[in-house]
Parts: structure tokens; sequence; C-alpha cells
């Protein structure tokens, strides 16, 4: 999996969605951040984390 660090996860996956990719499950929160994930367009899941506020 590759995971890709991102600034506005929330506002990110509304514009893939948009865009007809598709977004597996809900964001999950953590003390870590925020992490959401997609599939390319040949099925290969992608991670995108975004690092909490400090």
């Amino acid at each position: 999996m590759v995971n890709y660090q991102v600034e506005d996860l929330t506002a990110l996956l509304v514009k893939l969605r948009e865009e007809g990719v598709t977004v597996l499950g809900d964001i999950d929160e953590s003390e870590f951040g925020k992490f959401g994930w997609i599939l390319d367009p040949e099925g290969h899941k992608i991670e995108l984390w975004e690092p909490p506020k400090p």
C-alpha cells in the first residue's frame, strides 16, 4: 500500500468522490491524525494521512 500525506483529508475525499474515485470506508481519527483510503484505477489501495495539528 502507498501512503500519502495530505493537508485537508476531508476536502480531498469529497473532491475525489466527485471525480469518481472509489473511497473505502470512513475517515479514521486517532492521536496519530486522520486516515482515509482510496483505490487507484488498477485497484491498488492508497492510504491518505492528515497529521494531527500541533
